[in-house]
């Protein structure tokens, strides 16, 4: 079945559109507080559709992206009595009790790692706010961690450019089952 080759051509298509940039920066944003889609479905295809504009496109989604992990600090520190009965019974609370114990170990490093690393960061932003870790050391490796993500991403893509694209579109419904293969082995083995 050619499914991911057609929400390719459907994502490729929206990537050029005039507006891109804004579905982008709310995406950006929304992920690193609530959402669960994470911004790099919407950078990879925009910087391959418009290379000359790949390092503007990072620096939306991570300026964008680090606004998002500021609202999400923001509902861990003023709304996590509201949250907590619903984080409880979703698939995020292993994540957060881990986030809890990185932080206890680590600080500064569990946000950068988890704004570079595909663990769910908006996690880790509640997390600070709920444990009220400093601000600033938050925002700076909130910047540095999702800048170098969204930076390297892009500049993959800009680098692969045109040829990269033409095979990424001849290979994506088998990239696309090979990753939901994986997605399914890992969380069998995770239960």
């Amino acid at each position: 079945m050619k499914i991911f080759s057609l929400m390719y051509q459907h994502a490729m298509r929206w990537a050029r559109l005039p507006k891109a940039p804004w579905y982008l920066a709310t995406l950006s944003f929304a992920e690193s507080s609530f959402f669960p889609i994470p911004p790099d479905v919407m950078l990879a295809p925009m910087s391959l559709a418009q290379p000359a504009r790949a390092w503007r496109f990072a620096l939306i989604t991570t300026v964008a992206s680090v606004l998002g992990g500021l609202f999400g600090y923001f509902i861990g520190a003023t709304l996590f009595d509201v949250i907590q009965p619903q984080l409880k019974i979703s698939s995020y609370w292993a994540h957060y009790q881990t986030a809890i114990q990185w932080f206890d170990r680590w600080g500064f490093w569990a946000i950068f790692v988890a704004g570079f690393s595909p663990i769910p960061y908006k996690v880790f932003t509640i997390a600070a706010g709920s444990l009220s870790m400093a601000l600033l050391p938050f925002t700076m490796a909130s910047i540095i961690g999702r800048g170098l993500r969204f930076f390297m991403v892009a500049g993959l893509m800009k680098w692969g450019g045109a040829g990269m694209e033409a095979k990424l579109h001849l290979y994506v419904d088998r990239i696309g089952w090979a990753t939901v293969g994986l997605v399914a082995v890992a969380v069998l083995v995770y239960r």
